[in-house]
């Protein structure tokens, strides 16, 4: 008889070999033989996904949800049943209602008797699922992710003191129990915080936090606690933009937005930021240059509206204070209406092409524009980029879609004006992309 390889290899050969197959076929070989009736019962990580699911036994059921969501329960319930070995990763991915809220509450239990290390919860329902008191015992956290969850943790929750990364995707939250759920996890290092109701303020305490990615409408940010932070991502809105500015954003007369969020980021490399939270920042007495240099930014994507006039003074305030800037992303505001030319660039533009204007970008190899008009103000800021890059190599940029271009001499308008401009670097190219 042949010999058999595959039985013959490692445990955790075989056990990366399971892992790499949809859960419901690796628990299907152990029906092969002995040596395979517990390796499935022995993977460590185990992913639920409820749409996989219903793909595979369509042909099956002929299209009966209510046996596919059954035997998707009753599978689940039969794989943990049988587990031997902690479970270090658990995902599941839910969109039937079916499911139950109490067959969701029995496996959380379930896991928490099991050192679980990463747990995701992915549901897709008509109602939010409320967080169960088993889950905030699983002190053994490292990675915590919710989308579409309820989140009231018990008075006696202390935090997870072992918890490295946090997602937290449109979940309900009390805005006291997102901060103590960041300020009791002392080992946090990456925090992604998107449409969450009930958090109105961006109060981060988190000294070992590396990395940030928030999206939702807050009164206030504050990361005075959190200066390790060296990637963000950071996108503001506001309730109702024909409102204005909230109050609470403009500090007083004395400070400024600007110096107070970034003599709070001296770690940053990576940087991306809408339009709302650069208003946010424009917001008081703008300096000139950050009194803190962003000595190690890297990269920046920022979203600029041309008829914003403190808009450009505040990307250059951080431009002029990023001397290891090497990749500069912008989008035009589409939202806007067109800029107002001449009062927009006469009062803030014209500095950017003076020859007075000391400004050099001594390391900045690659930028992108979108979404441009070219209108005059969009222009002069790119000849100024062109002007201030010695090293640079490619400047990429995409026009705004309109339903005819403008021609001078059978070439676009937009193209003979960007390839007169003059530029530091000689090797600097001008790719103009099609929208």
């Amino acid at each position: 008889m042949e010999m058999d390889r595959i039985s013959s290899l490692p445990n955790d050969v075989t056990e990366k070999i399971l892992s790499c197959l949809p859960l419901r076929d690796a628990v299907r070989t152990s029906v092969l033989s002995s040596k395979w009736r517990y390796k499935s019962a022995m993977l460590q990580d185990l992913e639920f996904d409820e749409c996989s699911w219903r793909t595979s036994q369509y042909r099956e059921y002929d299209d009966d949800d209510y046996q596919i969501h059954k035997t998707f329960v009753n599978m689940i319930d039969h794989v943990l049943l049988l587990h031997l070995v902690p479970i270090r990763k658990f995902k599941l991915a839910c969109t039937a209602d079916e499911v139950a809220t109490r067959d969701i509450d029995r496996w959380m239990t379930h896991l928490s008797r099991n050192s679980i290390k990463e747990l995701i919860i992915k549901l897709w329902l008509d109602h939010q699922y409320n967080i169960p008191f088993s889950v905030f015992s699983c002190q053994g956290l490292v990675h915590l992710e919710l989308l579409d969850c309820l989140l009231k943790p018990p008075s006696t929750f202390k935090g997870f003191k072992s918890l490295k990364s946090l997602r937290l995707l449109h979940v309900d939250m009390a805005q006291d129990v997102f901060e103590n759920l960041i300020r009791c996890s002392p080992l946090l290092e990456r925090l992604t915080l998107l449409s969450c109701d009930g958090v109105t303020s961006l109060k981060i305490d988190a000294p070992n936090l590396q990395y940030l990615h928030v999206l939702g409408e807050f009164d206030v940010v504050n990361l005075d606690s959190a200066s390790s932070i060296t990637e963000a991502e950071i996108w503001m809105g506001i309730g109702n933009d024909e409102i204005g500015v909230p109050a609470s954003w403009i500090p007083a007369c004395s400070s400024s937005n600007l110096l107070m969020i970034f003599d709070h980021l001296p770690h940053i490399r990576r940087l991306k930021i809408n339009r709302r939270f650069l208003e946010y920042l424009s917001l008081g007495a703008l300096p000139e240059k950050l009194t803190n240099p962003c000595q190690h930014l890297k990269a920046l994507s920022v979203d600029i509206c041309f008829d914003d006039p403190d808009a450009i003074p505040t990307a250059l305030c951080i431009l002029r204070s990023s001397p290891a800037l090497q990749e500069l992303e912008i989008e035009v505001d589409p939202t806007e209406k067109l800029p107002r030319i001449h009062s927009i660039v006469e009062e803030v533009n014209s500095p950017c092409v003076n020859d007075n204007y000391n400004c050099t970008f001594s390391q900045l190899r690659l930028v992108k524009i979108t979404e441009i008009s070219g209108v005059k103000a969009e222009l002069d800021f790119i000849r100024f980029l062109l002007l201030s890059s010695p090293v640079l190599e490619r400047m990429t940029v995409t026009p705004r879609r309109f339903p005819e271009p403008s021609y001078v001499d059978g070439v676009p308008k937009l193209v003979k004006e960007l390839l007169q401009f003059k530029r530091e670097s000689k090797h600097a190219e001008i790719i103009l992309l099609d929208p």
